[in-house]
């Protein structure tokens, strides 16, 4: 797993079988989320190893009374932290060990209306170009998308978006938020 780690638990169902596989990694990726938000806003893109809680108790059995692989059967753990610059270029450089069964990703994005994404796509813009078209627009919305894979294809997202004086907190959640960024993470597990 690339660098050090910081273990946090999920809530979920009992069994990380493949008919709950998407019921098991919704709660954990709400969890991921839920984590990351605890230290607010304005931070950059986060990693984490979803590892079975029951193999990480057998590698490290001091965990014991911090674990129970009944009630969470995945366990995150916070990876290194990713460059901003190039996202697709730090994860074409990750390799999961075979104990790891997942992974999430945790970004800050802006959320424009579909207009104004229309407009951007018909203008061809480049990244940078992009980003300050995003930044600039009037009804943009902060938001916080975490996107989680498992090996076996499932993937689940979170969208957080960022409330303000005349909109509350909204969360949304579906599995295809964000298809390319679910695809790339798949990838990292590809030999």
């Amino acid at each position: 797993m690339p660098g050090d780690a910081t273990i946090t638990t999920v809530s979920a169902n009992p069994s990380p079988s493949p008919e709950n596989s998407p019921v098991l990694l919704r709660a954990v990726a709400r969890e991921v989320e839920e984590f990351v938000s605890t230290a607010g806003w304005d931070q950059g893109l986060q990693l984490f190893a979803l590892v079975p809680t029951a193999e990480l108790l057998a590698q490290q059995p001091e965990l014991t009374g911090q674990l129970d692989p009944e009630a969470s059967p995945l366990t995150p753990i916070a990876q290194d932290e990713l460059p901003d610059a190039d996202l697709a270029d730090a994860l074409l450089g990750i390799v999961w060990p075979d104990a790891v069964a997942g992974c999430a990703l945790a970004q800050e994005i802006l959320v424009l209306p579909p207009e104004a994404e229309e407009k951007l796509r018909a203008e061809e813009l480049g990244d940078e170009e992009a980003r300050a078209f995003a930044a600039a627009h009037p009804q943009r919305r902060e938001a916080r998308l975490v996107a989680a894979v498992l090996r076996d294809g499932t993937a689940a997202c979170v969208l957080h978006l960022r409330g303000n004086t005349e909109m509350p907190d909204e969360v949304v959640e579906h599995p295809e938020l964000a298809p390319n960024l679910t695809n790339a993470l798949l990838e990292t597990f590809k030999p």
